[in-house]
């Protein structure tokens, strides 16, 4: 793993603990249609349609999944994954986007895909934080 210290915007000091670079695999048929990308780490599926829309944000995005599945052991990320949807899915009017969007994984990375060194200093077990709530 890659370590080193990392001076934040606000001056504080924190360990760069960003060990993963994403392999990228382009293809025609996965993942399904209006997704640009998926990720499996450490390995990223990105649409050959869409690889136009894979930006350093989206990067940014499937890093923090590869984290979130490194540190629950891949195996778990799918069925925490699948168990918050499905019981999310009703408070959410069973309208599919409001609840994908409402799982704590996908909380995570949406709300910080924007910073450029979120995932250097991110918390291990930051998605815990978005647990209980539900994306209106």
């Amino acid at each position: 793993m890659v370590s080193s210290i990392l001076e934040t915007e606000n001056g504080l000091k924190s360990i760069n603990r960003k060990a993963m670079k994403l392999k990228k695999i382009i293809n025609k048929n996965f993942p399904f249609p209006r997704y640009t990308a998926l990720t499996f780490c450490p390995w990223v599926f990105i649409r050959e349609d869409s690889k136009e829309d894979y930006t350093s944000k989206v990067e940014r995005h499937e890093t923090t999944h590869a984290l979130q599945q490194r540190e629950t052991l891949w195996l778990f990320f799918l069925l925490i994954y699948g168990l918050e949807y499905i019981i999310k899915l009703p408070f959410c009017g069973f309208d599919h986007c409001k609840a994908y969007k409402s799982v704590s994984f996908e909380q995570e990375a949406y709300e910080h895909e924007a910073e450029t060194y979120y995932n250097d200093v991110r918390k291990h077990y930051a998605w815990l934080g978005y647990v209980f709530s539900v994306k209106e």
